[in-house]
């Protein structure tokens, strides 16, 4: 089991912020959530509710915009030349926080699992906007913002999305 970290994130679909509570202090960040809305059933492509938890991190080190399919980077750096070439991605951009879900049959589980669905709290392009549902599931943040998330929470941080 992941060492417990001090961080809390709280995920508001109806606002599209996540609001990082560590040391005392309080961040707030402007995200896009799914299209769908919310919803927990695996294909939905829907962003599901519930506590979870952060299982891993993915792209420590690497340049802002550094491009990842199957959370591995393609040592691209995402460009307007790039997303031309590549008109159907989903861009995964900067860094990787990957989802668990805490409640069985909820989040976790078959038909609902939030880490076989492949949620994660990750970079987009910043054509794309915020504050408003845009994904196909995951959390979608600015890459900068991002980055000072990813630096702040640990493996075992608690997530928890609501509506």
């Amino acid at each position: 089991m992941p060492e417990q970290s001090t961080a809390k994130i709280t995920i508001s679909i109806t606002n599209q912020t996540l609001c990082l509570d560590v040391a005392d202090q309080q961040q707030i960040y402007s995200v896009s959530t799914a299209a769908n809305g919310a919803g927990e059933r695996e294909n939905s492509g829907c962003t599901p509710r519930g506590w979870h938890m952060i299982s891993e991190k993915f792209g420590d080190g690497l340049p802002i915009n550094s491009v990842f399919v199957a959370r591995q980077p393609t040592s691209e750096i995402y460009s307007e030349q790039l997303a031309a070439a590549y008109p159907a991605r989903d861009w995964i951009l900067t860094r990787i926080l990957w989802l668990t879900g805490l409640e069985a049959g909820v989040n976790q589980g078959e038909g609902c699992d939030s880490h076989a669905r492949y949620i994660y709290i990750h970079g987009t392009p910043d054509t794309e906007p915020m504050g408003e549902p845009r994904s196909h599931g995951c959390i979608r943040m600015r890459n900068t913002d991002l980055l000072a998330l990813f630096e702040q929470v640990d493996v075992g941080a608690i997530v928890q999305i609501i509506e």
